[in-house]
């Protein structure tokens, strides 16, 4: 009789499994906790499997970061002005801890690896598409622009994650509190900044 492990790899979600089991271990323990050998014997296969889908520790980590760029730009696309899209930021990065990790570390993972230029790309478009929404008279240099924003969101994004606003978010909503940072930076309808 077979098990529902060799089932499961043999219908084709053993990638899918070790990635699952890979973010876990990210999540929980960070980049660097993170072994082929370990993630094999939790999805109960030889500590060879892995490999036939990722290669080595490095695929595995940019098939995360080409995931986790794929997640985010769809997260990205469906927020109306740029306020949203870093909230819309702020709310991944939260949901999808081990993904935001290894996204933001190129040392990480194979920066050539198309997937991931293709998510990436997505991403980036989805960023720059909320700063050109902004009025001339607001954003000034497109390309400072979009570093002020990056800056504001991610550095929000990494502060929460890491524990660091524990005492000053003190029971507020995250994304409440992004967007109140925000109007202290940008005007809310005329996109001049303040």
């Amino acid at each position: 009789m077979t098990s529902e492990r060799e089932r499961t790899y043999h219908h084709g979600d053993l990638r899918r499994a070790i990635l699952t089991a890979a973010l876990d271990v990210i999540a929980a323990e960070g980049p660097a906790a993170l072994s082929l050998r370990d993630l094999a014997r939790r999805a109960g296969v030889s500590h060879a499997a892995p490999a036939h889908h990722f290669k080595d520790r490095t695929g595995l980590l940019t098939a995360v970061a080409a995931e986790g760029y794929a997640l985010f730009a769809d997260a990205l696309a469906g927020a109306p002005d740029l306020r949203e899209r870093g909230v819309a930021y702020v709310r991944f990065a939260a949901t999808h801890p081990a993904h935001f990790q290894v996204m933001f570390q190129p040392d990480l993972h194979r920066a050539d690896d198309p997937d991931l230029l293709a998510a990436r790309a997505r991403a980036t478009e989805a960023l720059r598409s909320g700063v050109a929404g902004l009025s001339p008279a607001g954003r000034g240099d497109d390309q400072l622009a979009g570093v002020a924003a990056w800056s504001l969101a991610h550095g929000f994004a990494t502060l929460l994650l890491s524990g660091n606003l524990a005492d000053a978010m003190a029971g507020r909503d995250p994304e409440e509190a992004f967007r109140a940072l925000t109007a202290l930076v940008f005007a809310p309808e005329d996109g001049r900044a303040r």
